[in-house]
């Protein structure tokens, strides 16, 4: 009862509503409220980072740059979402409604916010290589899902039609060639690389609470967004460098974990399906993330 609680019975939950017609919930959890809610964050902790300081950092630039793009770009194609494990397989409960309304938003937000407080200076070196890092997860991601949707689509497109494949007995094609010729779910290589690029701006992410009980009225002022209320207490770069670590790079940390979670899931899950044919996949495509090494 609890693992159906939290995977979801039902698999595509729909309601009609006036006008908007028929409604899938779960699709539409997945690329609208939660990741919208995400941007405005960010942009939110921007303002923030302005208000206090009155600069907004390179630092902050690009990771709002960095996940807007991720955002916005997965609204744009929408329509390849269908094809996703989350609404193939997974059923609507407490673990995607959680994590699409909930998490998302306010977790995956967290270097914005940490930037808001403590204000990064990047070296223009530094800046562009990050942005480097960003562009060619970005390139890894949507190539490899814009092949695999085209071939899912009309295998006799001329961009795919080059692609070799495994026939199963179920009459499914596994792409043996191109991008998913060099790991099984090479999507999740490039989802991961961007992942970086979200928290690397942040450096050796560290500060220190200064307190103070002569506080100038305009810092009991800016102040007050910590909790609505003035506070003797300021932040300022310090020494403490790396111990927020932890909390900046957690998304990348978390990220990998659930990424390996989720190609264990749709392996065992392909294993089901595909049988002997699979064991024949694996064998062709032995890479299952990151190719030659895992």
């Amino acid at each position: 009862m609890v693992y159906d609680w939290w995977m979801g019975r039902e698999l595509n939950p729909k309601i009609t509503l006036p006008i908007i017609g028929e409604l899938d919930i779960k699709e539409w959890c997945e690329v609208a409220p939660g990741m919208l809610l995400w941007l405005v964050l960010d942009l939110a902790f921007m303002a923030a980072q302005y208000r206090h300081y009155g600069q907004v950092t390179a630092s902050m630039l690009i990771v709002t740059y960095s996940q807007a793009w991720y955002i916005l770009d997965a609204k744009y194609l929408e329509p390849a979402v269908l094809t996703t494990i989350d609404i193939i397989s997974d059923g609507f409960g407490l673990m995607l409604s959680f994590g699409d309304l909930v998490w998302v938003p306010f977790v995956f937000s967290l270097q914005t916010r940490y930037l808001a407080i403590h204000p990064v200076s990047l070296t223009f070196l530094q800046s562009v290589g990050i942005i480097a890092v960003q562009m060619f997860g970005y390139y890894i991601f949507r190539s490899s899902n814009n092949q695999k949707n085209v071939f899912r689509n009309n295998p006799n497109d001329p961009k795919v039609a080059h692609l070799t494949y495994l026939e199963t007995k179920s009459g499914s094609r596994l792409i043996t060639s191109g991008w998913w010729g060099t790991a099984r779910h090479i999507n999740y290589l490039g989802d991961w690389v961007m992942s970086w690029a979200y928290c690397l701006p942040t450096l050796l992410a560290g500060y220190e609470v200064l307190v103070s009980p002569t506080l100038s009225e305009a810092e009991r002022l800016s102040a007050s967004f910590f909790g609505g209320r003035p506070i003797t207490a300021k932040v300022i770069p310090a020494d403490p460098q790396g111990w927020a670590i932890p909390l900046t790079y957690f998304y990348l940390i978390y990220f990998g974990i659930l990424l390996v979670h989720r190609e264990r899931r749709d392996e065992e899950k392909c294993r089901r399906k595909y049988g002997k044919d699979w064991d024949e996949y694996c064998k062709r495509v032995p890479s299952r993330i990151i190719p030659g090494i895992y």
